[in-house]
C-alpha cells in the first residue's frame, strides 16, 4: 500500500486499516511504525483521520486524441496488412508501395503501433519461421546406455586443410568410450569407429541411446544403417542449435584449452593422432572430474567410485571427530547423482 495512492483506497477498507494503527498505538506501537507495518505513511493516516468521511476529489478525465483513427480507418488498415497482397510485409515496405497508387492511409508508425497493439507484429504467412522441437530427453543410469559425439577440427600446418577428430562420450560417466584421427570427414569412417566401440564395450542391441549434431554425416544413410545393424537408437540436437549437444561442446573446449594442447599446429596425421591418444587416456584415466565430485571418468564407468566416495565419507568422518570445533555443519558432500539427463525436460513450478 502505497501513501500517494492513498486517496485511491476505498473508504471502507481506510477505516479497518485505521483501526488497526489505533489498536497498535493503544497497545505501545509508535504510530510511525505502526503505519509502515501496514504500508503506508504517517501523514496518510493523519489525513485520514483529519478528513474522515470525505470522498476522493479527483477527476480522472480521459481526454481523446483529435486525431485519434477511428474504428473504420483502424479496420482499414489491417484489412491491408491482412490482405494476400501485403500479409508478408512488413509496414515499410507497405505504406511506400500504396503510396506508389495513390493512397495514404496512414503513417508507418501508425501502421507499426497498430499492428503491435493487435499482436499482429510478427511473421505472417510464408514468412514465419518453422518451430524445431527440442529433442526428447535422455535419462542414463549407468554406463553404457546414453552416448553423444561429435567432430571436431584439428589444424595442420597447411592453410586450410584440417583432421578431423571423432570423439564419443558417455554421458553417465564422461568418459571417452571411443575416438578417430581422419583427414576427411565421411559417413564410412563414423560407422567403422562404432562398430569397434561397440565391440570393445560389448554392447548390445537397443542398449544404447546415440546423441548428436544434425550434420551431414551424422545423419548419412550409411551411419544411420550402421547404427540400425547394431541396435542403436540415434537422436539430434535442432539445427544450428549447440546447447542441444552440451557434453561433447564442454569435451571439445576441455581439449583445446588443455595445457598439453600443442602451440604450432599439427605436422601430420600421425602426430595428432598421438596427441589425441595421449590426451584420452589422461581424460580417461588421471583427470578429476569437477561434475564427477572429482572422479575420475574411468573409476565412474567401472564402478569404483563407490568404493572411494565411501572412503573419502570415512576420512571426513574421522577428521571431525578428532577436531569438532573446526566443523560448524555436516562433512562435504561427495554423493554422485544417480542418474544423468540430457536435454532434460522442464518440470513446471508449482505454487
Amino acid at each position: 500500500m502505497d501513501g500517494k495512492r492513498g486517496r485511491s483506497i476505498p473508504l471502507e477498507t481506510r477505516e479497518k486499516v485505521k483501526a488497526l494503527i489505533d489498536q497498535a498505538v493503544v497497545n505501545g506501537a509508535r504510530s510511525e511504525q505502526a503505519c509502515h507495518l501496514v504500508g503506508i505513511h504517517l501523514r496518510t493516516s493523519q489525513r485520514w483521520s483529519r478528513d474522515k468521511g470525505l470522498l476522493d476529489k479527483r477527476t480522472f478525465r480521459k481526454l481523446t486524441p483529435p486525431n485519434k483513427l477511428s474504428a473504420i480507418e483502424r479496420c482499414k488498415i489491417i484489412s491491408i496488412v491482412s490482405s494476400n497482397e501485403y500479409s508478408a510485409l512488413p509496414p515499410c515496405q507497405i505504406v511506400p508501395r500504396l503510396a506508389d497508387k495513390g493512397l495514404y492511409v496512414a503513417s508507418e508508425a501508425t501502421f507499426y503501433r497498430i499492428l503491435r497493439e493487435d499482436k499482429l507484429l510478427r511473421h505472417r504467412q510464408r514468412s514465419r519461421p518453422k518451430s524445431r522441437q527440442k529433442p526428447r530427453e535422455l535419462i542414463a543410469y549407468g554406463p553404457n546406455q546414453v552416448w553423444c559425439w561429435d567432430v571436431t577440427y584439428l589444424p595442420s600446418t597447411i592453410k586450410g586443410i584440417f583432421y578431423y577428430l571423432y570423439l564419443v562420450m558417455d554421458i553417465f560417466s564422461r568418459k571417452i568410450v571411443g575416438w578417430t584421427v581422419q583427414p576427411v570427414e565421411s559417413c564410412e569412417h563414423a560407422s567403422w569407429l562404432f562398430q569397434d566401440i561397440c565391440r570393445a564395450e560389448k554392447i548390445d542391441k537397443n542398449q544404447i541411446s546415440l546423441h548428436s549434431d544434425n550434420g551431414a554425416i551424422m545423419k548419412g544413410s550409411t551411419l544411420l544403417a550402421t547404427l540400425q545393424m547394431l541396435g542403436i537408437i540415434p537422436s539430434f540436437s535442432r539445427p544450428a542449435v549447440s546447447n542441444d549437444n552440451p557434453y561433447s561442446e564442454a569435451l571439445f573446449k576441455t581439449l583445446k584449452y588443455c595445457p598439453s594442447y600443442p602451440e604450432e599446429l599439427f605436422q601430420s596425421i600421425s602426430d595428432a593422432r598421438v596427441w589425441v591418444q595421449g590426451f584420452v587416456h589422461y581424460y580417461n584415466i588421471e583427470h578429476y572430474h569437477s561434475s564427477l565430485k572429482f572422479i575420475t571418468p574411468h573409476q565412474r564407468h567401472t564402478h569404483q567410485a563407490e568404493t572411494i566416495i565411501e572412503q573419502r565419507n570415512k576420512v571426513y568422518q574421522e577428521a571431525k571427530q578428532q577436531h569438532p570445533e573446526r566443523w560448524s555443519k555436516k562433512i562435504r558432500n561427495w554423493q554422485l547423482p544417480l542418474s544423468v539427463a540430457l536435454n532434460p525436460t522442464k518440470v513446471p513450478a508449482i505454487f
